[in-house]
């Protein structure tokens, strides 16, 4: 391995995949407003997948100019609905809402990975997957916030589709790994052409 890698995220899921995928890496949280960065981008009528690519940028940017010489991984997820983009819901009625909302119909999550080395871009790619809800009763909508709320706080969309959230799904189209917010396939195709990794 040539270059050492930084994972610029705290997102456990995250950390598991490149583990899993044997890539040395250590984890740095960034330190970016991501809330202002979206709202920004929002005002100025930026699509989803240009938001998503936007804040994996900062959070690679961030952390790459603090750490010279390392391959920094910045990553980022936003939920379209419609063109709206969902965020991490702020309470268990946020997230019944936003549930209620998508039940039986179709959304995409834009998993957007960057990579930067001594604060320049190298390489980024946005997955995009499809995802269809099936029309759940409001009976088991109420049953599974409460079930999962210290959990799904955490994640676009109230679901986390390697836990109980597969439950509200009635189809989906894509990669895996990009539902769980980072393109791993694309990702590792890079650091082995790179010589990063052994191919």
């Amino acid at each position: 391995m040539t270059d050492q890698i930084i994972l610029a995220s705290g997102s456990e899921i995250r950390k598991t995949l490149l583990r899993n995928a044997n890539i040395p890496f250590e984890s740095v949280l960034p330190r970016v407003d991501e809330e202002m960065i979206k709202m920004s981008l929002q005002a100025e009528e930026a699509n989803p997948r240009d938001i998503a690519d936007a804040l994996a940028e900062a959070k690679a940017r961030k952390v790459s100019q603090k750490n010279p010489g390392k391959l920094v991984i910045g990553c980022d997820q936003v939920l379209d609905f419609d063109g709206q983009v969902l965020s991490k819901p702020e309470s268990p009625d946020d997230a019944r809402a936003q549930l209620r909302a998508m039940r039986g119909k179709t959304h995409r999550l834009l998993s957007a990975a960057v990579i930067y080395k001594d604060a320049e871009p190298l390489w980024r790619h946005v997955g995009v997957v499809r995802l269809t809800m099936r029309d759940f009763s409001d009976a088991y909508l109420d049953d599974y916030v409460d079930r999962n709320w210290d959990s799904i706080r955490w994640s676009v969309g109230a679901y986390k589709i390697e836990e109980e959230g597969i439950r509200l799904m009635a189809r989906t189209e894509g990669d895996y790994f990009t539902i769980l917010g980072l393109p791993m396939v694309e990702l590792v195709n890079y650091l082995i052409v790179r010589g990063v990794l052994d191919a």
